[in-house]
């Protein structure tokens, strides 16, 4: 997305990132469709209070929330952090404890993955299976 853009074109863009039409945000955010159009094609500037309504029916990001209230004229709302900032060390404790929990799932191996022996190996997927000959015999098979 660009910054460049005006907030109508901006949240164009998140409504159809969400596969939603004109009528279902307006629907879901409580509010008219022809007031939806008129701030897609610029004929209105939302208010700060309008551009975050909208943005947290459409699920935008907080950084992207702050593009869209910098394109309708706003100030930003959302400080930005380092990753290293102090006050993130509990969210990086966090990430990090969730990425050694998935070890050793495919996401976190270096490729090329074989996923056959990842899912029949039993230091791999094989021993937190429910029904392991089920899925060896659905996939020895394709082998």
């Amino acid at each position: 997305m660009d910054g460049e853009l005006p907030v109508g074109a901006l949240l164009r863009e998140w409504r159809h990132r969400r596969k939603l039409s004109q009528l279902d945000l307006a629907l879901e955010a409580e509010v008219s469709t022809r007031h939806i159009s008129f701030v897609e094609t610029g004929r209105t500037i939302p208010s700060r209070s309008m551009v975050l309504h909208l943005a947290e029916h459409l699920n935008v990001p907080l950084r992207d929330r702050n593009r869209l209230l910098t394109a309708a004229g706003h100030a930003p709302e959302f400080r930005r952090r380092e990753w290293d900032d102090p006050a993130l060390e509990r969210a990086r404790e966090a990430v990090a404890r969730v990425l050694r929990l998935h070890q050793p799932y495919p996401a976190l191996l270096e490729p090329p993955v074989n996923m056959m022996r990842l899912g029949l190996h039993p230091k791999g997927f094989a021993p937190r299976l429910g029904n392991p000959e089920q899925v060896r015999a659905f996939l020895l098979p394709r082998l």
